[in-house]
């Protein structure tokens, strides 16, 4: 029997025949636990657990089009695998190139045969750590079309977001459309260099052209000969390389410091930044002439927050990626929620950390709400209620995604999306902590008019409504409970009063 900890649990659709007590024992000897669902709708319920999906098909690949739709409507990174007649070896092909992780013929229950797919289910986890791109969201899936056909263009491109949003996911993707595919895909962030090395760094430089060369070196760009080079924060770049840069882009040559003979350079120029350009111009920070000559083709890469439907696939994503178990990991419906309610100021850097944290926490492979720690707890503070009178020290949860704005003056995505409203029971989800400050009796907060500071304020208020629950509670148990978090959540708090140097020997 295989051990329950290392058991997959499938869901198993099959709209012609029910799956017996007896079948269900052989999935159990190959280390499968299979839960049948006869419909879409239970199928919807269901997946949020679910290693792996069992569709049964007959005649055409449909129901399995139509469950691979709502795995990705709903986020999930979750594989299918199909089962079809031996004889129907057109639908066969047709699953197979639908994305079907296997097809088993519908009379196979030999122990051995299921468990190859499981095999191959435990293989498929470290391989979606590979690299691979998430766009889901209509928002995206416009983002990709249009870089696509930009890469077509041998054209100088200027990628345009906030940090840790993917500008250098949308640089790899303009290379790997491109005809540089082949060539290499060389990246340097202008603003991670000391000023004296960057020039080397671009450029390159002969033997002897200054005390530690001891043999030539070449720069980003001859290292980039028919391929792409991607400077990522551009706006940084010092102004007299800004000069160079411009040269190379015009003459398509540079010069290796210490060097004589200019050397051709076969390169395609991807640029990014997440300062405004425009604004840097007129600060006399950048050269317009540079300006122009890299944002041939303009693309704006939305932040996190208004492309929801990316958020959770990029939670699988990493969730693959971080893991150590050969298991998939599931996501619970509470905390797709609160991932889905978050605004991500950090966008997918801050996601990642996210995640990397519940991957520390979770002890085995669901993760739920109490595995998440946000950066920003308090973007995600309860709102009132105004409908109904909520019961005491429970609050509804609404984060309004705003639509997507098309600007004007820049190519970007343009479908309007209508905002996307996210409401959350809160007697059901755990919510992180929240202080008021109008809570708090006025003598808790003891600052000078003219040094208040809002962090100061929170912080102050935090501690004297952590501090007011234990003293008055018989346990840290009781405290949390009227504090209305968890007792993880809790010791999280009091560890970080004890960081910043808070005394707790009262409590």
């Amino acid at each position: 029997m295989a051990s329950t900890v290392n058991v997959l649990r499938a869901i198993w659709l099959d709209p012609f025949s029910p799956l017996d007590e007896s079948d269900k024992a052989q999935l159990r000897l190959a280390g499968i636990d299979a839960a049948c669902v006869n419909t879409l709708g239970e199928l919807n319920l269901a997946l949020s657990r679910a290693h792996v999906v069992v569709v049964r098909l007959a005649q055409s690949a449909e129901l399995m089009h139509e469950v691979q739709t709502l795995i990705a409507q709903l986020g999930s990174l979750v594989p299918v695998v199909c089962r079809v007649d031996r004889q129907d070896l057109d639908v066969v092909v047709d699953a197979m190139r639908s994305g079907a992780l296997h097809v088993v013929p519908c009379d196979e229950w030999n122990v051995s045969s299921w468990q190859q797919v499981v095999g191959m289910l435990r293989s498929a986890s470290p391989s979606s750590k590979n690299k691979s791109y998430v766009f889901v969201d209509p928002v995206s899936q416009h983002l990709l079309a249009l870089a696509q056909r930009v890469a077509q263009a041998n054209v100088s491109t200027l990628l345009v977001g906030p940090t840790g949003a993917g500008k250098e996911v949308i640089a790899r993707v303009l290379h790997e459309s491109s005809g540089r595919a082949k060539g290499p895909f060389v990246a340097m962030n202008c603003a991670a260099m000391p000023e004296h090395l960057i020039e080397d760094m671009l450029f390159g430089h002969e033997k002897g052209a200054f005390t530690g060369a001891v043999k030539d070196y070449k720069g980003i760009f001859e290292q980039a000969q028919g391929g792409t080079v991607f400077l990522d924060e551009i706006g940084e770049m010092p102004m007299h390389l800004q000069a160079k840069l411009l040269r190379v882009l015009q003459e398509r040559k540079i010069t290796r410091l210490g060097g004589e003979s200019p050397v051709s350079v076969d390169i395609r120029v991807v640029a990014a930044t997440n300062k405004d350009l425009r604004q840097a111009i007129d600060a006399r920070e950048f050269r317009e002439d540079l300006y122009f000559r890299i944002s041939t083709f303009r693309l704006r890469i939305q932040p996190l927050r208004e492309r929801p439907l990316d958020i959770m696939p990029l939670v699988m994503q990493s969730l693959a990626r971080h893991g150590d178990s050969g298991l998939p990991y599931s996501v619970t419906a509470e905390a797709q929620q609160l991932l889905q309610a978050y605004p991500w100021p950090g966008n997918v850097r801050e996601l990642e950390n996210v995640v990397q944290r519940a991957v520390v926490l979770c002890t085995g492979q669901t993760i739920t709400p109490a595995h998440l720690l946000f950066d920003e707890m308090s973007a995600l503070t309860p709102a009132e209620n105004t409908s109904a009178p909520a019961p005491t020290g429970v609050r509804e949860v609404v984060s309004v995604v705003p639509p997507v704005i098309p600007m004007s003056a820049e190519v970007s995505p343009t479908q309007e999306q209508p905002p996307l409203v996210v409401a959350h029971d809160a007697s059901t989800v755990e919510q992180p902590s929240t202080f008021s400050v109008a809570a708090l009796p006025p003598q808790a907060i003891d600052l000078e008019p003219s040094t208040v500071n809002l962090q100061d304020v929170i912080k102050s208020s935090e501690h004297a409504v952590i501090m007011s629950a234990i003293q008055n509670t018989e346990s840290r148990e009781e405290a949390a409970r009227l504090l209305g978090i968890s007792p993880r959540t809790l010791r999280y708090k009091l560890a970080q009063l004890r960081e910043r140097g808070l005394m707790l020997n009262a409590a």
